[in-house]
């Protein structure tokens, strides 16, 4: 097609999930990307993996891509939080009434079922390894002209791109953005003893070590690991050897998921903050990480983005019910107040984690050990940083609540 309700930058996580989303309502799309499939697909692309909220879940069988993720995540059946391994600590748990606090999925399974998700949508036209080389936003519409020499129009374009778009920066929409001078170090394991689903985050002043549960393989019990360490040990961190590797993880975890290995692969992220204050421009909307970036502290990254695309898709289906052009103002107003405080919030939160984690000494240790106690002796305040993990706070769209728009 040369023509579509909506030009979609970038055909990652987000950028896949909202032309899937955007089908599933009766919407049109072209999806640019110029990535190579056989590149991002591969299993030595991207070693992290993924907490999925128990929101983005109901979106992803709201619109289908549910069944392709069948069996291929683990249950997050609850959450544990400490401040090093001195006693004190924050359990998370869902209700007998309530089903998992979200499914952990290796990001390559992500990927591969948004991708496949968005080439079998009817009205998603997908291309990638193909760039837009001149995009213009007129008072008429968006018109792209791509590298393969074709041009298409749409009535909004979306920018898509991840944390450096492009697109974002040309609009002139400004960011507020630092570096941590942290590097998360990202892994999966093998360990004797099981996880029984169960998701650790345990501070230390340098950064939290997360150990996430993954499905287990034929080689027995797995985990993900997202280590954060100081910028200036993480080369050093990648060159040691597996089993010394090893041989510090099961130091800072204090050794209760028994001996570890195998190892996987082993990547490092640099890791930073951004955030735009304003998401929106003439025919443009922000989705994902190019609207903003926060730190993986509490595992929101991604469901932030998807949080993203609920609400963009409920306000251009209302719109598109109005008969309003989908690049019309109020439109992107409506979207701009919907997410824009929420994702201040989120990452104004976050931030204040990493910092609040970061002070050394023993009083403020046990101030945080004193914190994480009275919050898990607390039940309406509990439950409150539960609705937060779930991704049910707030004024929550339709395709989060598992209902299509």
């Amino acid at each position: 097609m040369d023509r579509a309700d909506v030009l979609i930058l970038g055909g990652g996580l987000v950028g896949s999930a909202l032309a899937v989303a955007l089908d599933a309502h009766g919407l049109t799309s072209i999806v640019v990307d110029p990535a190579d499939p056989e590149t991002i697909l591969g299993a030595g692309f991207d070693g992290r993996a993924s907490a999925i909220a128990s929101a983005p879940m109901r979106m992803f069988e709201a619109i289908g891509v549910a069944d392709r993720l069948a069996g291929k995540g683990c249950p997050i059946a609850g959450i544990r939080v400490s401040d090093g391994l001195e006693p004190g600590k924050l359990d998370f748990a869902p209700r007998e009434d309530e089903g998992a606090l979200g499914h952990m999925f290796e990001n390559r399974v992500l990927r591969g079922a948004l991708f496949e998700a968005a080439l079998a949508a009817p009205l998603a036209d997908v291309r990638m390894r193909t760039r837009a080389v001149h995009v213009d936003r007129s008072a008429t519409g968006v018109t792209a002209t791509l590298d393969s020499g074709g041009t298409v129009h749409a009535s909004l374009l979306i920018a898509a791109e991840g944390r450096n778009s492009p697109t974002r920066d040309a609009a002139g929409l400004k960011t507020a953005r630092w570096t941590y001078d942290h590097a998360a170090m990202v892994a999966t394991f093998g360990h004797a003893r099981s996880h029984e689903n169960i998701a650790f985050e345990i501070f230390y002043p340098e950064g939290p070590f997360a150990i996430l549960p993954l499905l287990d393989d034929d080689h027995g019990h797995r985990s993900a690991i997202v280590w954060t360490v100081n910028a200036r040990d993480a080369a050093g961190m990648t060159k040691i050897s597996d089993r010394a590797y090893l041989a510090e993880a099961e130091k800072k975890m204090g050794g209760f998921l028994g001996a570890l290995g195998p190892l996987s692969g082993r990547f490092s992220y640099p890791l930073g903050f951004h955030h735009a204050a304003w998401i929106t421009a003439d025919r443009l909307a922000l989705v994902g990480d190019a609207a903003h970036g926060i730190h993986p502290i509490a595992g929101q990254g991604v469901n932030v983005g998807f949080r993203d695309v609920a609400t963009l898709v409920e306000v251009l289906v209302d719109g598109k019910r109005l008969g309003m052009d989908l690049g019309d103002a109020q439109l992107l107003a409506r979207y701009q107040r919907w997410r824009g405080l929420d994702t201040f919030m989120v990452a104004a939160a976050t931030d204040g984690l990493t910092r609040l984690f970061g002070i050394p000494g023993k009083t403020a240790a046990a101030v945080r050990r004193f914190g994480l106690s009275a919050v898990d002796k607390l039940p309406p305040l509990k439950d409150w940083f539960m609705g937060e993990a779930r991704g049910e706070s707030g004024d929550v769209p339709k395709l989060l609540q598992g209902l299509t728009v």
